[in-house]
């Protein structure tokens, strides 16, 4: 009952493999949500054979009934969860790209409420659905994968470098969830939780492209930290690297 759990949506691959592989490194018990079983066997076998002990759920974020699921899973298992991290998301559409997803005035509306639905509504169910087995943790983290594209200061300021890196429906939906950060973060003050919002950097995976600068074991690092923090770390942040970014 000693050892931490975590849960790490859409963990079979990726950022969210990685962090689950980082955090079984340091001796912490891994559940990795993934939409195709077959995979998230085929991830946590990698993970195992690193000595990690890992598990898997069939998870698809945008369903409550696979919610209630990942509750009943840990709350059966052991009775608490100490780390949740909002990893799986979506871009929308080609990304870095011109498509209509990018323009706030051409953006299709079904296609901007897929994007927050996975982004960001799916995020804040889940956590509510965990949050009581989160509270029975004795020092409960929750990091929410956000992005640099999220700060409404740096897309307002034409000296930033993210200025000309628009792509409404995926930003939009990442500054909602930063919201959401400042809000929870903010409700359980008194508490031994912290909730932070993490920006991975611009990394090589499916979602960033290979023409991304950053490696994918260096981009799982800023979730690592917010999942580990001492009992003196920071909650209601937004960070890259353990420094903190702009709103």
């Amino acid at each position: 009952m000693s050892q931490k759990i975590a849960f790490i949506t859409g963990g079979n691959r990726g950022l969210g493999f990685q962090t689950a592989l980082e955090l079984g490194r340091l001796g912490i018990k891994v559940v990795i949500g993934a939409r195709d079983l077959a995979q998230g066997e085929q991830a946590v076998a990698k993970l195992r054979a690193e000595n990690i002990d890992a598990h898997v759920l069939q998870f698809d974020v945008t369903a409550p009934a696979s919610h209630q699921a990942a509750y009943g899973y840990f709350n059966s298992t052991c009775g608490r969860l100490d780390i949740l991290v909002n990893n799986a998301g979506i871009a929308g559409g080609s990304f870095p790209g011109t498509g209509p997803e990018h323009r706030a005035a051409d953006v299709p509306l079904d296609l901007l409420h897929k994007v927050f639905e996975t982004n960001f509504f799916a995020q804040v169910a889940l956590t509510k659905a965990l949050l009581p087995l989160i509270k029975n943790s004795p020092a409960g983290r929750i990091v929410n994968l956000s992005s640099i594209l999220a700060s409404l200061t740096l897309n307002a300021d034409p000296n930033s470098p993210i200025y000309n890196a628009k792509s409404f429906a995926y930003d939009a939906s990442k500054t909602a969830l930063n919201a959401f950060t400042i809000h929870l973060a903010y409700e359980l003050r008194d508490t031994k939780i912290k909730v932070n919002s993490a920006h991975p950097g611009w990394v090589k995976t499916d979602m960033g492209g290979r023409q991304a600068p950053m490696e994918i074991a260096d981009g799982a690092k800023t979730s690592v930290a917010l999942a580990t923090l001492p009992d003196d770390g920071p909650t209601g942040g937004y960070f890259h690297l353990g420094q903190p970014l702009p709103w």
